[in-house]
């Protein structure tokens, strides 16, 4: 599983989807916010597409394991994130500061959204698709992902979204976000390449500001207690 999200693999993805029930599939995606509008109450938001399990076809089953055959909004994206973040638990969307967070409820186990997190951090590691998301002195879990967008009559050839998504600390998560490019234009469109360095930076800042603790600085081979001694 973890070189299946490392190296972001299509094949990969889509033999675990179709080892998978409809159903089990369907439902998972469903308790984690995809097909409906989430409690922002945000005027004209979207509930993105997820069609009931009993209208697929097994190539619906195989491209929903590598993010086709569903629409979603970043915002439900990100809520998903967040629910992996809190060790399973979801928790209601707000657009304003609240005194108190909403009732969570759990999509997943603990132990589950913990080990999907650590394969997460895979991603972002040298050599692997999302290794420009990473940030100094802290670990980051995320995924890249690069889709052609939808167009009349089929999928575009040459028109890209460019997403990565992430959490940090991935030790103990604070943050969760999601990066997309809309149409990026040059050489570069995969979302490693374009989306992955805007996490990093935006992530960094974020962390800076809210003033959460790094968890992986550089550890000196000279890093102990000096001892003054006066003549």
């Amino acid at each position: 599983m973890s070189t299946v999200l490392s190296r972001s693999s299509n094949v990969g993805a889509a033999k675990i989807a179709l080892s998978l029930e409809p159903d089990q599939l369907w439902r998972t995606m469903t308790d984690f916010g995809f097909g409906s509008l989430t409690s922002s109450s945000f005027p004209g938001e979207s509930a993105g597409l997820l069609t009931h399990y009993s209208d697929w076809r097994r190539i619906n089953q195989a491209t929903l394991g590598y993010g086709y055959s569903v629409s979603v909004t970043p915002l439900q994206l990100v809520q998903a994130y967040s629910a992996l973040g809190g060790d399973g638990n979801a928790r209601p969307v707000s657009l304003i500061k609240l005194d108190q967070p909403g009732e969570s409820e759990r999509v997943i186990s603990g132990d589950t959204a913990i080990a999907i997190r650590r394969m997460m951090e895979a991603v972002v590691q040298p050599g692997a698709t999302g290794s420009a998301a990473m940030v100094d002195g802290y670990t980051v879990a995320g995924k890249t992902g690069t889709s052609w967008k939808y167009t009349p009559g089929g999928y575009s050839e040459d028109r890209y979204f460019s997403v990565f998504a992430g959490l940090a600390p991935a030790s103990n998560p604070k943050l969760a976000a999601v990066v997309i490019i809309d149409e990026p234009t040059g050489d570069l469109y995969y979302g490693g390449e374009v989306a992955a360095p805007v996490f990093s930076d935006v992530m960094s800042e974020s962390l800076r500001l809210l003033a959460v603790p790094p968890d992986a600085l550089p550890v000196s081979a000279h890093d102990g207690l000096v001892q003054a001694k006066s003549q």
